[in-house]
This record gives C-alpha cells, sequence and structure tokens, in this order.
C-alpha cells in the first residue's frame, strides 16, 4: 500500500507555491494532493472551456482508488460499472471464452468531474497557454500568453502527449506511432439491439478478427448516470494502418492532414462509411451492430513514447508528458495518478525540492518504462509491420484470447 499523505493544513499556513501545468486528469491529481499537502497551488489549463465531458471508458486498478482515497475522493460504487467477468465472440456471435476477473469501469468525465469539484474552483484557471518558463536555484517562472507571469517553487507539467514542457526540458523524447490506429465510441444501453444487450454489456468484452482486436465494456451513462438502462457501452476497435493508410485517414475533406488526430467532425463520410461497412465485415454481429449505432466515431492514431528524464531543476513531468503507453495495458490514468502520488510523497519526505525531484525521478523512471514496455508487447499483434524477434513473439501470443483476456488492462504484477 502506498504510505498516507498528511491531511490537509490550513490556508493560512500554505508557504510553497506550485504551478500544476494541464488541467486534465493527472495535472487534477498533482493539484488536488499538493493542496491537501499544506502547498499553494495554480492549475493552468490552455483550453477555454471545462473539460467535463471529454473522454471516454476507463479501467480501474487498485493503486488508482489508493491515489483516489489520497485525494480525498470516495472511493465506492459511486466510482462506475463493475464487471464480473471477460468474454470473447467469435466471429459469428458465438462465445469463444470466459474468465472471470472482477474490475470497476469508469469514466474519463466521470473521475475528473470528482477531482475538479474537490479542488478550489478560483485556483482552477482556464485560457492559460504556457508560453515558456526559466528557473534557478530558488524559483521557477513560467509566462504566459495573457502577458501574466508566475513564480513558484515548483512547476508540474502535465501538459499530455504534445506536453510543450517536455520539449523544452527532454527534447529527445518523441512519441513513435505504433502502426495501428483505433476506432473508439460509446453506444447508450437503451439503443442496443437486444441481442448485443444481453450477450455483450454485462462483460469486458473481446473479438479478435486476423490482425485486429475490439474490446468494450459498460461505463456511466450521460451526467455520470449509473442508473440500469441509462448507462452506455465504450468500445475501442484496433486496426493496422501503415504510415501510408494513416495520413489518408487523417486528411479531411479539404485535404489538410491532422497528423497529432483528426477533430471527429472532421472524419471524411466515405470513411465513415467504409469502417461501418468493414465492422459487419469482420467482426461478431453485436459488435458490428454497436458500431453501426455509434453517431460519433472518433479515430485515435496510437503512439507511444518514453522519457529519459522526468525532473530537471524545480520542473517534473508527469503522466503522458513523461511516458505515453499504448492503451492496451489500461494505465494511463491509473499511472498519472500513481506519479503524483509519488511525486507528492517525495516533497514530503525531503523539503529541498530539486533534490525531491531527483528521488521521484528516480522512482518512476523505471515503472514508466515497464508499462510501455509492456503495452508494446499487448499491441504487437496489431502492428502494420513486425520490427524484431520479439514483436513476432509477442504477436503470435496474443492473437490467441485467453491471453488477452488474462493480459489486457490488469496489472503488471499478474
Amino acid at each position: 500500500m502506498i504510505d498516507a499523505l498528511r491531511p490537509a493544513r490550513p490556508h493560512s499556513r500554505r508557504g510553497r507555491k506550485a504551478i500544476v501545468v494541464g488541467g486534465s486528469i493527472g495535472g487534477l491529481f498533482a493539484a488536488n494532493l499538493l493542496w491537501r499537502a499544506g502547498w499553494d497551488v495554480q492549475v493552468c489549463e490552455r483550453v477555454t472551456e471545462e473539460l467535463s465531458t471529454r473522454g471516454a471508458g476507463i479501467v480501474t486498478h487498485a493503486e488508482l482508488f489508493e491515489a483516489m482515497a489520497h485525494a480525498g475522493l470516495p472511493v465506492d460504487g459511486s466510482i462506475g460499472v463493475r464487471v464480473e467477468q471477460r468474454i470473447t465472440l467469435a466471429r459469428d456471435g458465438t462465445r469463444l471464452g470466459c474468465q472471470t476477473l472482477p474490475q470497476v469501469m469508469t469514466s474519463w468525465s466521470r473521475l475528473h468531474h470528482l477531482l475538479r469539484s474537490a479542488f478550489p474552483a478560483e485556483r482552477y484557471r482556464l485560457a492559460r497557454q504556457l508560453t515558456g518558463f526559466t528557473q534557478d536555484a530558488l524559483k521557477v517562472r513560467a509566462r504566459f500568453a495573457d502577458g501574466e507571469d508566475l513564480e513558484a517553487d515548483l512547476l508540474v507539467a502535465a501538459d499530455g502527449v504534445r506536453s510543450q514542457v517536455r520539449q523544452i526540458v527532454a527534447p529527445g523524447a518523441q512519441t513513435r506511432y505504433a502502426g495501428y490506429v483505433a476506432w473508439r465510441g460509446l453506444v447508450d444501453e437503451s439503443s442496443m439491439s437486444p441481442g448485443a444487450l444481453e450477450s455483450l454489456f454485462p462483460y469486458f468484452g473481446f473479438c479478435l478478427p486476423p490482425r485486429e482486436q475490439m474490446l468494450g465494456y459498460p461505463v456511466a451513462g450521460r451526467n455520470n448516470d449509473l442508473t440500469p438502462g441509462r448507462r452506455r457501452y465504450n468500445f475501442v476497435w484496433y486496426r493496422p494502418a501503415d504510415d501510408h493508410a494513416l495520413k489518408a485517414m487523417l486528411t479531411d475533406a479539404t485535404g489538410r492532414v491532422w497528423p497529432d488526430g483528426i477533430p471527429p467532425p472532421l472524419i471524411r463520410a466515405a470513411l465513415l462509411a467504409q469502417t461501418r461497412q468493414d465492422a459487419r465485415d469482420v467482426l461478431a454481429p453485436q459488435f458490428a451492430d454497436i458500431v453501426g449505432q455509434t453517431e460519433a466515431l472518433l479515430l485515435q492514431p496510437i503512439f507511444d513514447l518514453e522519457s529519459d528524464q522526468l525532473a530537471v531543476g524545480r520542473v517534473a513531468l508527469l503522466g503522458d508528458a513523461a511516458f505515453v503507453a499504448r492503451p492496451h495495458c489500461g494505465m494511463g490514468v491509473t499511472k498519472a495518478a500513481s506519479d503524483a502520488v509519488a511525486l507528492v510523497q517525495a516533497l514530503e519526505r525531503k523539503h529541498d525540492v530539486i533534490t525531491a525531484l531527483a528521488d521521484y525521478q528516480d522512482e518512476r523512471l523505471a515503472a514508466g518504462r515497464a508499462i510501455v514496455r509492456h503495452a508494446r508487447s499487448l499491441g504487437a499483434y496489431l502492428q502494420a509491420q513486425l520490427h524484431s524477434d520479439h514483436d513476432r513473439r509477442m504477436a503470435e501470443r496474443y492473437r490467441h484470447a485467453q491471453a488477452v483476456m488474462a493480459e489486457t488492462a490488469v496489472p503488471l504484477s499478474r
């Protein structure tokens, strides 16, 4: 278990200051934990509107619940939907396999809402675009596009996959395309066909066409509603795509290419129609039905990234700003939360910020590398190209239903 953090101190005793760049889940975990540990915290999020409606499904783990408890969040049945079993469906819709593996499935919006509500609203600021920062032995100074400068003892970079802070402090760390994409979506429980509702909704479900993978599970419905009949089914469909095919998929109707991911409204109608037809051709009919009913399909190129540095002076990288793992581990949010716990614990052990961040780096580098490595193994089956003997061994292992069900989105300790 993670050692408990000290309880929140009265505001009048707050001394050390922290700037958290990025107001998504990783940034909010860091902000809440720092606030409760007695820091004066400002969260600076670059977007101009609330993030609470973004994101889809999250598989929870024990480490995530521990971090939630440290952040003062409720850890109970209100967090999500409990699923007892995993199943794999064949192309004809019959069941290929089943495993008992209880887990709770939550949603990005539910967890973000809890974290946002726990943090002082006046200290969370939208439309704060970081333009740069400087630091010395005593302070770090952040500059923002609106002309304001902030000075603090610590800057936490939780600004995601395309982290601006990482590009400054660790420019050698670059994302690498994995050779496949994910189609994502959510469908209302009430609109699912009776066959899909009965054979899929209560489970963490899989379907494994050659060189592809579909998975799905139930999550809360609109406005985080957990009432039976008002929930939703979250799915992720992985499909190989080489560089040429990816560029075509990320090109909108005007010819513009969106290399980091195309906005859903700009995905070409012909590509969406072809994808829905492909679902009918290769997936179990229950999954094909769900893809066909989804109003807004999202296209996500799959990347991974490793950093050699998580701390530079008074600046710490956290969550996807530090490591980006393919989604198969289901560890992205959990890793960000665990990063935040480790960071604050290091700052509690060592008053000197620079020394504490060095300890944080030593602890979390190994964890991040292990998650990225395992996720690459799980995803080798899906790559457009296999680059090594290891890739080929892992591709053979994870084309089998029993291995996929046993090792997808579970703690590495399993």
